[in-house]
């Protein structure tokens, strides 16, 4: 390492922002720190992404509600989930004891307990927050293929079947739509539909079917339907402080690929509907990526692509994204790339693959005088490696940083303070009942029995009649075309009437609401 001197004022100025910033720490020098050198990341800067990474038990929950907090003090919204519960205690002050006051003083923060305006939610409504869902239709094709775990070629096959419903007008709010439109496609009456689809082989159909049942019988009914949640209610601010919404994910070890991928639905969407901003003083809302190597596992290369498109673009929305995982080789490079800041926390090298993370992490810092190989093995807890990108966009020094304490509840809020929370929030009365309002599954079944009905009037009308003494063609015809009647019965033409122009779907074949 260079001389402490140098270490210092090389700090001092590098992290000297004329604007405002988010106070991680004080630089670390020898095991002591100097609150002269302040270590922070440029506000407007924070739309630039960024990531915090280090093994479990290191302290990146912690970094992680110290910055929600000093977003929410700036007026910026704040949107995380919530994996383990612990940053429910943002809501409430948190309670200082001499050991915390004495880091505080040696780092120079003026520590104050201090509770945040947080809003609780919980996907479908499986957790104490107020219910998160979203509908098929918006979620889309390829996102929905990610939680099934389908291949490329069935991919492909239920982008078919969501552009048919479309055409159709079948609107797709829950499982039960997409199941009763693939089953109609893979019936005698929809073969023509199928064959017409083209690419779309039965038997890739049935497997389709079959994945969304075993979906459902995890559970997962309850995640989609509506009231459709409306990604704009993120973008709230209390007495000039911003909101921190808080998604609660239990269980997530049964269903990881449907919570990651949830999130980048919530993403999506708000790319989809926010205008464009260009650089700002201030981001609108900073989202925190919890286990993101969960959103990346066997993910197909056209849907990394799009999450890199996502996070590149949606920086001109006024959103800034923080990926939280152990490690930065667990974020693909094309993502990677466009994360300007970085939390580091201890790693372990304790197996040939801990060493191979190891040198892939250092690989991604810019140089420094520090020995960074045996530095991230020996920080303690609270602390990290950071470099941040400065307010003229380059990378700031390296810096060993001790982090600040947060101001909340460093614990899980208790349960009354929870359900107190949520029974006063606004959003419970617009999200907690469920609406099941017309949609494909009803629009089928109408189909199906006006079918039945006219070919039970038919079979009565034929029986009432007096046999012909020669078969007539034109009967022949009629019985083979039963389809084209059921067509052009009065509940199939209004069916039809209802069908409009195609969804118009962007990033991940989700559709774009219309506000």
């Amino acid at each position: 390492m260079a001389e402490t001197p140098d270490v210092v004022e090389t700090v001092k100025q590098g992290y000297a922002f004329e604007g405002p910033a988010i106070e991680l720490g004080s630089l670390l020098v020898d095991g002591t720190p100097n609150p002269e050198a302040a270590v922070r990341i440029p506000l407007s800067m924070v739309n630039r992404h960024g990531l915090v990474a280090g093994a479990t038990g290191t302290g990146k929950t912690k970094t992680l509600q110290l910055m929600a907090e000093q977003l929410s003090a700036a007026g910026v919204a704040v949107f995380a989930a919530d994996i383990k519960g612990d940053l429910s205690g943002i809501s409430q002050p948190g309670e200082g004891n001499e050991k915390l006051l004495a880091r505080t003083k040696a780092i120079g923060q003026e520590w104050t307990g201090t509770g945040f305006p947080t809003e609780f939610y919980a996907l479908g409504g499986q957790g104490s927050g107020v219910p998160i869902r979203a509908t098929i239709t918006s979620f889309g094709p390829v996102l929905l293929s990610k939680v099934l775990g389908l291949n490329d070629v069935q991919e492909s096959s239920l982008g078919l079947i969501f552009h048919y419903a479309d055409k159709q007008g079948l609107t797709l709010l829950d499982l039960k739509d997409l199941r009763a439109v693939i089953t109609h496609l893979t019936s005698d009456e929809g073969k023509g539909d199928l064959k017409e689809l083209g690419g779309l082989s039965a038997a890739t159909a049935g497997v389709i079917l079959r994945s969304l049942i075993g979906f459902a019988d995890q559970g997962a009914e309850a995640f989609f339907g509506e009231p459709e949640f409306d990604t704009a209610d993120l973008l709230q601010q209390r007495d000039g402080k911003g909101v921190v919404s808080l998604l609660e994910l239990p269980n997530l070890q049964d269903r990881p690929a449907l919570f990651s991928t949830f999130l980048m639905w919530l993403l999506a969407d708000l790319f989809h509907d926010l205008p464009e901003v260009g650089d700002v003083d201030k981001p609108k809302l900073v989202f925190f990526f919890d286990e993101a190597h969960l959103l990346f596992n066997d993910a197909s290369k056209a849907f990394l692509d799009s999450i890199a498109q996502t996070v590149r673009l949606i920086r001109s929305k006024g959103v800034g994204v923080f990926f939280v995982t152990q490690t930065p080789k667990d974020v693909p490079d094309d993502v990677l790339a466009q994360l300007g800041s970085r939390v580091q926390h201890q790693l372990r090298a304790h197996t040939p693959n801990d060493a191979k993370a190891l040198k892939a992490t250092v690989s991604t810092f810019p140089n420094s005088s520090y020995e960074l190989a045996e530095v991230l093995t020996q920080l303690g807890i609270g602390e990290a490696i950071v470099t941040v990108m400065n307010e003229k966009g380059a990378p700031t020094p390296v810096a060993w940083t001790r982090l600040r304490a947060p101001q909340s509840l460093m614990a899980p809020a208790s349960a009354e303070q929870l359900s107190a929370a949520v029974a006063a929030s606004a959003n419970h009365a617009k999200y907690s009942e469920v609406v099941d309002r017309e949609s494909a599954y009803e629009k089928l079944a109408a189909k199906v029995q006006a079918g039945a009905a006219q070919a039970e009037a038919e079979a009565q009308a034929k029986a009432q009649q007096p046999a012909p003494e020669q078969p007539k063609p034109r009967a022949q015809k009629q019985e083979k075309s039963m389809v084209e009647q059921v067509v052009g019965s009065s509940a199939f033409k209004q069916f039809a009437r209802s069908a409009g122009r195609e969804i118009v779907r962007g990033l991940f074949g989700a559709a774009r609401r219309k506000r």
